[in-house]
């Protein structure tokens, strides 16, 4: 018996967090992908206009427009990482860049 067309959905989906709140994405895409909806997911300090908010440009990780915070981990290229489950992401905040 093949499997329904929800079942093969819902086995292609991983659980995580944005900003403290639960997610249900897609497996197999990037983090920027998977936050497209919510714009200005990270911040730039790299701009003149330091904190200012920006949302992912290139996708192809050479702007750093899509920094964000991984699981801890600052200056995480949102455009060129995988989602997976568990994953704890967090808007990228202006100091945390310094550590770059």
């Amino acid at each position: 018996m093949s499997a329904s067309p929800n079942a093969a959905e819902q086995a292609a989906l991983v659980h995580i967090t944005f900003e403290g709140e639960p997610r249900v994405v897609r497996e197999g895409q990037t983090v920027a992908a998977a936050l497209l909806g919510d714009l200005h997911a990270g911040y730039s300090g790299i701009h003149p206009l330091a904190g200012d908010r920006r949302a992912p440009f290139c996708m192809m990780g050479t702007c750093f427009e899509c920094l964000v915070e991984i699981d801890g981990e600052p200056n995480r290229q949102a455009c060129l990482t995988l989602v997976r489950e568990g994953m704890d992401i967090k808007r990228q905040h202006p100091d945390k860049e310094q550590e770059r």
